[in-house]
């Protein structure tokens, strides 16, 4: 037991816990007025769902003993076995409860960044059941894939340092599975739909990027180099994409806010992969195309007239394949010798490696989820009804306004 990397897991679980918050309000201030309770309701019941769920059987499912490299026993069902003592297989430095909860946070914030694409027509109940079952059938199995003793894309050399194929990957294309399972805004492209507060959604980015440093950061589970190396490569890349993204809307001749936040969060999707395998100056680069090409998805999925509210696809999804990506072309066994070089360093196989778990979660996570919000639909129906919808959700599914008090 080291009580330096305890203390250093433990503050990056609270670090990622309030990741879950920040996306809340980065998500929240770019919904119509009418819809923002709603917005950060579905945030904080992740938080709650999957604050249960994985306790009882999510971390089991995603940790526990393999089962043919696809999933894991459940032999930690309801943390049976995990306790104050260190884990014999994950983070051996620290209790396992410790590695326990920080995966958990990293569970409970994929589901709450789905949330974005489907924000003002989804009932909550609808996307209770749906995350429910998710968490169980899509993101354990992924997390065990890659994280997991055994899992099959882990044992073959696949990289992923923080979860820019478990969570960013998963999540952005989860959620568009799910956005074409429920449909399109109505009004959307033919109305106005600004958002409501523009210094809400900053705050928000602001608290992901200081959140994001735990994120990435604690993936080393340890106190020390490697945590440093993913300290700065997080910092970096966020300011790149940040900077980009200004850059890029100078197009305009106005650079705005809730672009340069956009820019900074998609550099912070695509280091999250990589953070403990490349150098800060690789840092750069990819923060930089990760603008570029999340930018470019934005443009693309508007001309194509595809309504993922809050562009969790072509940030996350997006964002999180090339992250992927880059990790096989920029990783260096000089950063962290439990990786590999990569493409720079003429290791082609790792890249392939890349593409292949790219391919596979991506296919997994779509595949499963358009199922499971077409079983959510037919269960207790997915989208709201057009009264409820052009009323708002914040009146039809929780009875109160974001900004005068509830209804009586």
């Amino acid at each position: 037991m080291d009580s330096g990397d305890t203390t250093w897991l433990l503050v990056s679980t609270a670090l990622v816990m309030l990741m879950t918050p920040g996306v809340a309000l980065f998500y929240g201030g770019m919904v119509r007025r009418k819809n923002l309770v709603s917005t950060l309701m579905m945030s904080f019941g992740a938080m709650a769902l999957g604050g249960v769920l994985w306790v009882l059987i999510g971390y089991s499912l995603g940790f526990g003993n393999d089962i043919n490299g696809l999933i894991g026993g459940l032999n930690f069902f309801g943390l049976n076995g995990v306790g104050q003592d260190p884990s014999d297989t994950y983070a051996t430095t620290v209790p396992h409860l410790a590695f326990m909860m920080f995966q958990g946070m990293f569970a409970i914030i994929s589901l709450a960044l789905i949330t974005g694409a489907v924000v003002e027509r989804i009932r909550f109940s609808a996307l209770l059941m749906f995350g429910a079952l998710w968490l169980c059938l899509i993101y354990s199995p992924i997390a065990h894939w890659v994280w997991g003793d055994g899992g099959w894309l882990f044992n073959l050399g696949v990289l992923d340092f923080a979860g820019g194929t478990v969570v960013h990957i998963n999540a952005g294309v989860s959620a568009m599975a799910l956005v074409l399972a429920l449909g399109a805004r109505r009004g959307f492209l033919k109305e106005q739909m600004e958002p409501n507060n523009l210094p809400m959604v900053m705050l928000g980015a602001a608290l992901l990027w200081f959140g994001w440093f735990g994120f990435n950061g604690g993936s080393a589970l340890t106190a020390g180099g490697l945590a440093s190396n993913a300290f700065v490569t997080t910092n970096t890349a966020a300011a790149s994409a940040a900077l980009c993204w200004i850059f890029l809307s100078w197009r305009h001749r106005r650079p705005s806010l809730l672009g340069a936040v956009t820019g900074a969060v998609a550099g912070l999707v695509a280091i999250t992969p990589a953070a403990g395998f490349v150098t800060p100056m690789a840092a750069i680069a990819i923060g930089a195309v990760a603008a570029l090409v999340c930018y470019g998805a934005m443009i693309f999925k508007i001309k194509r007239g595809f309504d993922d509210s809050l562009d969790v696809m072509a940030v996350h999804g997006v964002g999180g394949i090339w992250g992927a990506l880059a990790t096989g072309i920029f990783a260096s066994l000089a950063v962290n010798s439990a990786g590999a070089d990569g493409l720079l360093s003429g290791n082609v196989e790792l890249f392939l490696k890349q593409a292949l778990g790219v391919a596979v979660t991506a296919g997994f996570a779509f595949g499963g989820s358009f199922i499971i919000a077409k079983v959510v639909d037919k269960l207790v129906g997915l989208r709201v009804k057009e009264p409820e919808e052009l009323i708002g959700l914040d009146i039809a599914q929780h009875a109160e306004r974001a900004y005068g008090g509830s209804i009586r």
